[in-house]
């Protein structure tokens, strides 16, 4: 049972990513998707999140900016970041809560992945 996050890098300010999180041992279609980060510092905050249902939303100071999609048949859950500004500077992570393969329930973090903007 495993996220696999990637795609952070250094940008500069204006810069996009895409990062992506791709996920094994859990039931893909049934489990609700979701981005946080991690400012230095900081508490880990909800970024978005993208439901069974492929509805998404994110956090309004990214709304315009940010995008959650997910393709079920990869496994896999991305997030677009565009127009970064240096205060989206930090580890981003993926999470899964939903059903696992081997049965019952889970709540489960990827590793993370650091997106750095230059300003």
């Amino acid at each position: 049972v495993q996220l696999q996050a990637s795609g952070g890098g250094l940008v500069q300010n204006g810069g996009s990513l895409r990062l992506s999180c791709t996920a094994s041992g859990i039931i893909f279609n049934l489990n609700i998707m979701s981005w946080y980060r991690q400012a230095p510092g900081k508490e880990r905050d909800l970024v978005g999140f993208i439901n069974t249902g492929n509805h998404s939303d994110v956090i309004d100071s990214v709304k315009g900016r940010f995008t959650i999609s997910r393709d079920n048949a990869m496994n896999t859950v991305w997030l677009q970041v565009n127009s970064l500004k240096p205060e989206d500077t930090a580890v981003y992570y993926c999470s899964a809560r939903g059903p696992l393969q081997s049965g019952g329930f889970g709540s489960l973090w990827g590793q993370g992945t650091q997106v750095t903007v230059s300003s």
